[in-house]
């Protein structure tokens, strides 16, 4: 591959998480009104969310690429780990933060993934530049401005609650690392479908689904499950392991912390949520991070190719 075509293939991998984190971000507002105006339990919606994907996704390849359901038996492994510890511990741990510690601290925790991943890489003797550690460190100042303010949950938080929360940031630098193993040997449909299924299989276990069928939900409501389950998982996890496979670990958690700058950015544009300065503040630093990261990732990529 060609130096050209080589920094195509990195720009088009950074917009790939970045949209990504477009439909995470927008989605959260669709969340906080089944929670706040259905009182619908969180875990319960992890549950359908990932019910809807998997078996959407089990039905488009089965018609359309079968070949892509087959993996060696050597991998269940894998994939029983990247399904429990890293999907359906990222997205049951991150809701549960939500419920006990408040939106904003439950983002600031989980956004802690990618200085998680950097010092796990320094700690492994691995090179990380300047600027990928310059990015993490702007990515996590912006985070912080962007949910300033303490939630009144936080105030009474059980140190339970607080370390699910740090447990859901390891969780999510575990899944971002974890997952670019098996993306070097499969397709990320493949590695999607089977890590989903898992986590699907996990929360089912937890709340059987029967619970959720005598609750009773209105069509409505079905509706917007199905929503959440296309448009805040499916896709987005789809493009985002599209863009994985071709950039760092650390790279693609920096990126990623544009979740909560769209989500409060949707918030203001749909509900009237106005942004204080210290949110402008915020969202300039993770922008500003972001490009550092892409930087970063530029560098390192062309001293690998001087290197070869």
């Amino acid at each position: 591959m060609s130096a050209a075509a080589g920094t195509d293939r990195r720009a088009s991998s950074r917009w790939l998480v970045f949209t990504a984190t477009l439909f995470w971000g927008t989605s959260a507002t669709l969340a906080r009104f089944i929670f706040r105006d259905h009182h619908v339990p969180p875990l319960s919606v992890v549950e359908i969310r990932l019910l809807v994907s998997t078996m959407t996704m089990l039905l488009v390849l089965r018609i359309r690429a079968p070949h892509l359901l087959r993996i060696d038996r050597r991998d269940l492994g894998y994939f029983a780990a990247l399904g429990i510890f890293g999907v359906a511990a990222v997205q049951g741990g991150y809701y549960y933060a939500i419920a006990h510690l408040g939106v904003g601290l439950a983002i600031l925790l989980q956004y802690l993934a990618p200085s998680l991943i950097v010092a796990v890489d320094l700690l492994r003797g691995r090179r990380v530049s300047a600027t990928t550690i310059l990015a993490v460190l702007g990515a996590l100042a912006g985070t912080v401005c962007l949910v300033s303010g303490v939630d009144a949950h936080a105030l009474h938080a059980r140190p339970l609650d607080w370390a699910v929360g740090f447990l859901c940031a390891a969780s999510f630098a575990f899944y971002i690392v974890y997952s670019k193993r098996g993306l070097a040997r499969y397709a990320p449909e493949t590695v999607l479908v089977y890590s989903f299924a898992v986590a699907a299989l996990f929360w089912s276990i937890v709340t059987p689904p029967r619970r959720i069928i005598e609750a009773g939900y209105s069509p409505s409501l079905w509706g917007a499950f199905v929503a959440l389950g296309l448009f805040s998982t499916l896709v987005p996890f789809r493009l985002f392991y599209a863009g994985l496979q071709h950039m760092s670990s650390a790279e693609a958690g920096v990126i990623a912390t544009a979740e909560p700058l769209v989500a409060i950015l949707a918030a203001a544009l749909f509900l009237g949520e106005g942004l204080g300065a210290v949110q402008w503040l915020g969202a300039g630093l993770v922008l500003a991070a972001a490009l550092l990261a892409s930087r970063g990732g530029l560098e390192a990529a062309q001293a690998a190719t001087e290197r070869g």
